[in-house]
Formats: structure tokens, C-alpha cells, sequence
């Protein structure tokens, strides 16, 4: 098929959203129902959202786990500035993301029209690329332009809008939609091979994997590299589902998650090889940062954008994927050292120690009437199919899961989390996304504390009425811990303030009333039927909700308490072996 004419503008956006591929389409309409209207000509799956931010939130997930552009349409004016947040966070989670909005009629600008804002100044700081289209024939260049743009260099998302007149406008384009598919740059071969020079020279190197390496690990090409290298292999938190974390050469999340006595080989390194990182500040945490020992770092990313030349050594653009192949042919022959890969070998078997000491503590601490959360991580790996998707908010006991080996990612299994921005209820909307773009029907589990969870439960009916079948589990230590525990260290137990209270949650009502499954777990003994049966009624396509009692006391392993944006330390413990 060459060129094509659609009878309006919405029904041109229609077929390019089928040309996308688009698995759904996530978002709250304006009051012109066009799109809609289009869309039920076609087989393309549609939720409609409460908020506009959870429909962000979703298209983001589903961008991330299909690795292809969410699509999100929203109204104008308050639609676009509720949509920010989740905007905001897509950006920083290179997620490619499509946001279409409806905008003010061209010969109605600037004369205080119903909704106007100048949308195109209140978006661009938070997208790659934003543009208006005010006549039909610009519309087609400027929906292939923002696709190309939103899974190009380094992903993100892009913001097309329609000015109302060209609801009644017909629409040509000229010849096929252009495809899609991402390109995937090769390295520059100089640089490949000075890189390749100074990994070959490390004795200690470690491996860390981010999100700029998901979908691109194809014959686990990066655990070939680490095991040429003898390179400990620690991934970003966003990098999670990347690497196989039952190789014996994974370590668990870096930075502010790499909790003793895994950090002890981070003092130890002399290079830090960083795939698909940005390097941010979480990832960074708690690595040498005196000016005479800061960790030299090769960095592999795929876009300028991403470098980071806050510490010492070189850096290679161009796709994960090609660069990690690139160094291994050229690293053919080398012979790492043996007493690096022995010594993570042994602080691996002391984190695993470690690991079921802390979770046999927790369980003889734990209040009556409340789950150790290393107990619900247990149950929850031998209720759901290795395969599932953890999808996760970054809470206080939610947090847990981020701590390996407490919760661990095989080589079947996968994770969506949020960036560096971490709004709250973005992992309970995002779920969604990712249920409908998991392929083969993966199961897919979210995992977030009761104050996120509440954010999102207006979806609720939105998930009923679209068949998203999702498994959350509600962490239930009421209300915002984080906060809580951070007050509690400013004013002690005799502030007039409270983030948390000990209330019903309220949860088991709207649920049953959408026809979903709903369950509260209050002593250890019960979990295991509970998550059972929730996961029986997922598998058979409704949306279960499990909420499980958990106390504010139970903190993640490492942390001895909240102190800010990040928790504080329990001190170093020795490796041992």
C-alpha cells in the first residue's frame, strides 16, 4: 500500500497507532470521543484511565517491558499538566513513549479559550521532542518524526499535538508509514579497542549493568563478557531483568542496594566497566569517593546524552548489545585472574549467609498481627511461575525486593522499576503496561507499599473494565513509612504530625465491587494460601489484590534507618569466606 486518505485526523492517528504494533492504547480523552470512535473499528486494546498520570504510568510500563513506544492520549490543558509527572518520569526512564493531546483551535488562540494553554511550552522541558500539527498535511511527517525520535539515541518520550479543526479535516499521506524499529548504532572500532586495552589491564573489575542494557542481552552476551573478564557483575536498579541474577558471578543491585558484605568489593575494585548506566546517584552510592580513590568507570552507552564524566576513564557510544560483543571478540584469549573471581565466589556465600540471618531475625521480631516482608518475598517466589515480572515501587518495605538475595530474577524472570525520580504509584499503574505488552502472557506481579497502592486504587474499575489481570501485593504498614520514619528521627514518638496510622485500608470494598479478588494477610501462617489463591484468579484473567500487614520496624537489610532521600547504613560487616 502505498499512499492513503483517512477522513480525519483521529483516524490517521488511529492507523499509525496500528502501524506501531501498539499491543494498547492507555489514556482519558478529551471531550471529543473521535479517537475512540476510530479505535473500535480496529482490534487495538484501549484503557481508559481516571488520571491522566496513571495512564502516563502505564504507557511507560508497557514501553519499557516491550521495549517499543507506549501510546498515551490525553485532552488539554489540566489533562496535559496532570500528565507531567508521568511524563517526567519517562523521561528519565528512557522509556519511548507517544503522548498525543488534543490542543486549542488555531483561530481561537490567545483569546481565553475553554482549556487554552500554551502546551508546547509547558511540555518540552520534560520530552525529547514536542510539535503541533495545525494543518492535516503536516500530520503524518510529524507522528513518523516523533516515533523515530521516541526509540532512537537514547529512548524517551515525544508529544504530538492536534489542534481541534483537524477533527473535521481529512488527511493524506503520500506513500507507506516509514517503519518503526529502533537502529542500533555500532561503537566507533578506535574506541572499542583503547576500552578493550584498559578492561584487558583491570585485576578486579566489576561489571554493572542499567536499563540501557534491557532487551538488548540476547544470548546472554553480558555474562560471557564478565566470565572472560572474572568481572562481578552488579546491575542498576533499573538495569534488573538485564542479567541473569542466578549466575554465580551476580552480586546484586549496586550503590545504595548493595548492602554488606557485597560492598566490600567496591572498595576493592580498581575498574568499574558500566553498561547501559547513566550512573546515577543510587547506583553510586556509597562507592570510594576521595579524590585520590575515585573508581575509574568505562562507560557503554548508547546516546552522548547519557555519559557521565564525573569520574576517571573512557567511554564508548553506541549500542549495549554490539559493544559488549565487540569487547569480548576482542578480549579472545584473555585470562582473568583467579583470586578476584574466587573472592566474589566467597562474599557471594557470606551475602547468602547473611541473607538467612536476616530474614530469621525478622521473622522472631516481627509484631504480632504483621508479616516479616522477607517472608512475603519467600511465599511470593514459590506461589508465582518463575517467568513473572516484578513490578515494584520504591518505598520503605517495598525496598526489600531490591536487596538480592532476598528477592531473586532468574534467567526467565523480569523487572520494571521506577527511575531516579520515583513518583509515588508509579509501579501499581505501570503493572498494567506491563501485563498487556508481556509477551506470552507472562505473569506479572506489583509489589508496593499501601501508601503507593492508594494513589493508584481509582484504577481499579479501569483495570476490570480492560481484563488486565495483575497480582499486587500491598505491603501494608499505614501509610507513607518513609516519611514516617524519617519524622520519627527529626521529632521522636512525640510529634503532633503522623504519616502512618493503624486504619482499615479500605481496599476490599471497590475490589469487590469491580468483581476483582481481594485478601488481607495478618499473620505469616496464612500467607501462603492467600498468595495461592490470588494468583489462581490471576491466571484465569482478574486482577487479585493481596494486602499483607507488615511493621514500620522492618527495614531492608543495610539500613539502619531512614536519614533523608536515602536510608543510613548499618556499619560494614567483615566478607568473610
Amino acid at each position: 500500500m502505498t499512499g492513503h486518505t483517512y477522513p480525519t485526523a483521529w483516524a490517521a492517528v488511529a492507523g499509525f497507532v496500528q502501524h506501531l504494533g501498539a499491543r494498547a492504547v492507555f489514556g482519558l480523552p478529551g471531550d471529543d470521543m473521535a479517537l475512540l470512535g476510530e479505535l473500535e473499528r480496529t482490534d487495538t486494546p484501549v484503557v481508559l484511565c481516571r488520571d491522566q498520570r496513571n495512564a502516563v504510568f502505564m504507557a511507560t510500563g508497557y514501553a519499557l517491558a516491550a521495549g517499543r513506544p507506549g501510546v498515551c492520549v490525553i485532552g488539554k490543558g489540566p489533562a496535559l499538566t496532570n500528565a507531567l509527572t508521568g511524563v517526567l518520569e519517562a523521561r528519565s526512564a528512557a522509556a519511548p513513549l507517544l503522548l498525543i493531546a488534543d490542543g486549542t483551535r488555531l483561530d481561537r488562540l490567545g483569546t481565553g479559550a475553554f482549556q487554552e494553554l500554551d502546551q508546547l511550552t509547558a511540555v518540552r522541558p520534560y520530552v525529547k521532542w514536542a510539535a503541533r500539527a495545525d494543518t492535516p498535511e503536516r500530520l503524518p511527517a510529524l507522528l513518523e518524526k516523533a516515533a523515530a525520535l521516541a526509540v532512537n539515541g537514547t529512548p524517551g518520550p515525544v508529544y504530538v499535538e492536534l489542534a481541534e479543526q483537524l477533527a473535521e479535516s481529512a488527511v493524506t499521506r503520500t506513500g507507506p508509514w516509514r517503519p518503526v524499529a529502533a537502529q542500533r548504532p555500532g561503537p566507533d572500532p578506535d574506541a572499542l579497542a583503547a576500552t578493550a586495552a584498559v578492561l584487558a589491564a583491570a585485576r578486579r573489575p566489576l561489571l554493572l549493568v542499567g536499563g540501557g542494557a534491557r532487551h538488548r542481552n540476547t544470548g546472554r552476551r553480558i555474562e560471557r563478557l564478565a566470565e572472560r573478564l572474572g568481572a562481578g557483575i552488579f546491575s542498576t536498579a533499573s538495569g534488573r531483568g538485564a542479567v541473569a541474577e542466578d549466575h554465580p558471578l551476580y552480586c546484586g543491585v549496586s550503590g545504595l542496594y548493595a548492602a554488606p558484605p557485597v560492598d566490600a568489593l567496591w572498595r576493592e575494585a580498581d575498574l568499574v566497566v558500566a553498561v547501559g548506566s547513566r550512573l546515577e546517584e543510587t547506583a553510586t552510592f556509597g562507592w570510594p569517593d576521595d579524590a585520590g580513590s575515585r573508581l575509574p568507570v568505562v562507560q557503554a552507552v548508547l546516546g552522548e546524552d547519557g555519559l557521565t564524566t564525573e569520574r576517571p576513564g573512557q567511554y564508548v557510544l553506541g549500542d549495549a548489545g554490539r559493544t559488549v560483543d565487540g569487547w569480548t571478540e576482542l578480549l579472545a584469549g584473555h585470562r582473568p585472574e583467579s583470586a578476584w573471581p574466587e573472592r566474589i565466589r566467597r562474599v557471594r556465600a557470606a551475602l547468602d549467609r547473611r541473607a538467612a540471618e536476616r530474614a530469621r531475625r525478622a521473622a522472631k521480631e516481627a509484631p504480632a498481627g504483621t508479616v516479616p516482608v522477607s517472608a512475603v518475598l519467600t511465599a511470593l517466589d514459590r506461589a508465582v511461575p518463575a517467568d513473572r515480572i516484578l513490578v515494584q515501587e520504591n518505598g520503605l518495605q517495598d525496598m526489600w525486593s531490591y536487596y538480592f538475595p532476598h528477592w531473586t530474577l532468574g534467567a526467565d524472570g523480569g523487572s520494571v522499576v521506577p527511575s531516579e525520580q520515583t513518583p509515588l504509584g508509579f509501579g501499581a499503574a505501570a503493572a498494567a503496561g506491563v501485563r498487556l505488552a508481556a509477551p506470552d502472557g507472562r505473569p506479572v506481579v506489583a509489589l508496593a507499599g499501601d501508601g503507593a497502592f492508594h494513589l493508584f486504587r481509582s484504577e481499579l474499575p479501569s483495570l476490570a473494565d480492560a481484563g488486565v489481570a495483575v497480582l499486587y501485593v500491598v505491603l501494608d504498614n499505614g501509610g507513607y513509612g518513609w516519611l514516617q520514619t524519617n519524622l520519627d528521627r527529626v521529632s521522636g514518638s512525640t510529634s503532633r504530625f503522623a504519616f502512618t496510622a493503624e486504619r482499615p485500608t479500605g481496599t476490599a470494598g471497590p475490589a469487590a465491587a469491580y468483581g476483582l479478588g481481594h485478601r488481607r494477610v495478618t499473620e505469616a501462617g496464612e500467607l501462603a494460601a492467600a498468595l495461592a489463591a490470588a494468583w489462581r484468579e490471576v491466571a484465569a484473567g482478574t486482577t487479585s489484590v493481596v494486602e499483607v500487614a507488615v511493621a514500620l520496624t522492618d527495614t531492608p537489610p543495610g539500613m539502619a534507618g531512614a536519614a533523608g532521600d536515602f536510608p543510613e547504613r548499618e556499619g560494614a560487616e567483615p566478607a568473610g569466606g
